[in-house]
């Protein structure tokens, strides 16, 4: 894989992992040190469409929320050195990792459940925990989506217990 000028890769990076891995935060030191563009699906996608991500689940449905995914995801592959923070559920469908590995390299940022409830415990916008927030849901729906999110990847990194400087370093020796 070629660099950039910049140090940069010269394709676009797709961070994905459960809610809670680091992806906004890596995504936002790749686009700081390496001056890639930085996209936030669910942002981007909360934008669009005028209405959170909780609200899309709860009027229109996942069904159409992850339609939404694969219809920017298909968007964002026409352009080039963008780090991609993705939905936890993106790489669910194959459709989507489809178009994530033509437009560049997937990785995946691997975290204990553990890690993650400390993360998200007090966090409101995720739909799929409300209710649900304790570590052996989280630990319940990360098994169901670590072989998606495996099979996906082009690249795993461990994110327990490492600096963001030290996540990014990483990715981009491995790239």
């Amino acid at each position: 894989m070629q660099k950039g000028r910049t140090g940069a890769p010269d394709c676009n990076i797709y961070l994905i992992g459960f809610m809670g891995s680091g992806k906004s935060t890596i995504a936002r030191c790749f686009a700081r040190e390496y001056g890639m563009t930085l996209v936030e699906m669910d942002q981007r996608i909360e934008e669009e469409e005028g209405r959170t991500i909780s609200r899309i689940f709860a009027e229109s449905g996942e069904e159409y929320f992850r339609e939404l995914e694969t219809k920017l995801l298909a968007r964002l592959g026409e352009k080039k050195g963008q780090v991609i923070s993705c939905g936890g559920g993106a790489a669910m469908r194959e459709k989507n990792v489809e178009e994530m590995r033509r437009g560049g390299k997937i990785v995946f940022l691997r975290t204990r459940p553990e890690t993650i409830y400390e993360r998200v415990k007090n966090s409101h916008n995720r739909p799929l925990l409300e209710g649900n927030m304790n570590v052996e849901y989280i630990r319940q729906l990360m098994e169901k989506r670590r072989p998606k999110y495996e099979a996906a990847a082009q690249i795993t990194v461990d994110t327990d217990e490492k600096s963001i400087s030290g996540i990014c370093g990483e990715i981009l020796r491995l790239l």
